[in-house]
């Protein structure tokens, strides 16, 4: 079907939004038979939290933008970055228990946080990356696999995880998870160096970035699609544009917004003569002047 679409002759302009490798293959099938391709990839979205940051309100905006959906959304925030060690162990203690405190169920309990993820085979790929991530060397502080609802046995469900100490070598850092799991990536400063991890060279260097809640004085350095400033997911009204950079996106124009609009709207331009309309009925033809 994908493909039946990226080839038909009538079909001039096609919007994707989906992994950054089938993004990439859509956009490239589609520009080589002369349409138009937007094309949406993945994201591994960073969060950077500042020494004087209100905690509690950080907790609060983790937690829904890290878990809400069960991560399955490409604005999900799976990386936390706390600049300072002090920083990250107050965090730290403040999320576990808000973590542990959320309430996994169905789409009929209203109590519930998040619900289950998508397939059988996600789940078993989101505990594959769980397991990889501890292997890696990451500290797995909550773990969310085998959780089991009641009378729902059978439900693709996936408890809420927190990982600490990840590194950025790591195949887990680097890789989408998509899924209801947060890695804790310690910065020990704020500005941009050589020698890494920084904050700031975290959110830049990430291959798949689109968002990334910040500071001020970062929003202009940042090498990422869409910026947030307090806001843990920067996505706020639809009339606004979205979309990230380097896979997270290919083509020439966002989601949504006036770009959007222009993506979907193919110009026509029309330039008219008109007789001059003199009383001696003659056919004479005139570009209108300012005179």
């Amino acid at each position: 079907m994908v493909d039946a679409i990226l080839d038909h002759p009538d079909i001039g302009a096609v919007s994707f939004v989906g992994s950054s490798d089938i993004a990439h293959y859509v956009y490239n099938r589609g520009v080589a038979n002369g349409k138009r391709v937007q094309a949406m990839g993945g994201a591994k979205n960073h969060g950077i939290v500042m020494p004087d940051a209100d905690l509690d309100q950080v907790v609060n905006d983790l937690t829904g933008a890290a878990f809400g959906s069960a991560g399955e959304r490409c604005m999900a925030l799976p990386v936390v970055v706390p600049v300072g060690e002090d920083t990250a162990n107050r965090l730290r203690d403040k999320l576990i228990p808000a973590i542990e405190a959320l309430r996994v169920g169905v789409s009929t309990d209203a109590e519930a946080h998040y619900g289950p993820v998508v397939t059988q085979a996600h789940k078993e790929k989101v505990e594959g990356w769980i397991a990889k991530c501890a292997e890696e060397g990451a500290e797995l502080v909550v773990d969310g696999r085998g959780f089991t609802l009641q009378g729902h046995e059978k439900g693709f469900f996936v408890g809420p995880t927190l990982f600490d100490h990840v590194t950025t070598d790591m195949e887990s850092y680097k890789e989408e998870i998509f899924g209801p799991v947060l890695q804790i990536v310690r910065a020990p400063d704020f500005e941009p160096r050589s020698n890494c991890p920084r904050s700031i060279n975290m959110a830049m260097a990430s291959r798949s970035s689109r968002a990334t809640p910040c500071r001020p004085r970062i929003r202009a350095r940042v090498n990422v699609g869409m910026v947030g400033i307090n806001v843990p997911i920067p996505v706020p009204v639809a009339y606004h544009s979205f979309g990230g950079w380097k896979r997270s996106a290919f083509g020439d124009t966002n989601q949504h917004g006036m770009e959007g609009v222009k993506f979907w709207t193919k110009v026509k331009t029309v330039t008219a003569r008109w007789p001059d309309g003199s009383p001696d009925g003659g056919n004479a033809f005139v570009i209108p002047t300012m005179g």
